[in-house]
């Protein structure tokens, strides 16, 4: 099982360095936009901003969690209590996330509404059900798993 999670551990990787990457080059550079533009939408564009810093914060645990996950499948331990509780983490900030740009959700709808643009809001609600996606997806694998290991208990005290 190697192979896979080193692919797999590979692919988190691929996906952690460009949201990185966003937060060390990019964010700065539309925080000095928003700095020379107009009070009202300079407001408006740091809160959007903030959001998706703190964002960044669960997306990387969630990363992490990943990551123990394949090495606990590495280890051959991925009918544990540790692996449930990693979905559960991964769940949890997936929620988070969904629950951040939904508190968000007014900024990107005046963004819209000043800069004549209701894809905006269309992008606001993307980043609202791809963590929410997630987060159902992880808690019936969360299910499913406890699920086979309270099996597994039940077969191994049987024998």
């Amino acid at each position: 099982m190697k192979k896979e999670t080193i692919f797999l551990k590979t692919a988190l990787f691929f996906i952690g360095f460009p949201i990185l990457a966003l937060c060390i080059v990019i964010f700065p550079i539309f925080t000095k936009e928003a700095a020379t533009s107009s009070t009202r939408m300079a407001f408006i564009l740091y809160g959007i901003l903030t959001t998706l810093y703190l964002s960044a914060i669960p997306f990387f645990t969630a990363l992490y969690q990943a990551f123990k996950l394949l090495t606990y499948i590495d280890r051959n331990e991925a009918f544990s209590d540790k692996s449930v509780k990693a979905i559960e983490n991964i769940k949890n900030c997936a929620a988070i996330i969904s629950v951040l740009y939904i508190l968000c959700m007014p900024l990107f709808y005046i963004v819209a509404e000043v800069d004549d643009a209701p894809g905006v809001i269309i992008i606001g609600i993307v980043f609202i059900f791809a963590p929410m996606v997630v987060s159902v997806f992880a808690a019936v694998l969360q299910k499913l798993l406890q699920n086979a290991i309270d099996i597994k208990r039940d077969n191994d005290l049987t024998i």
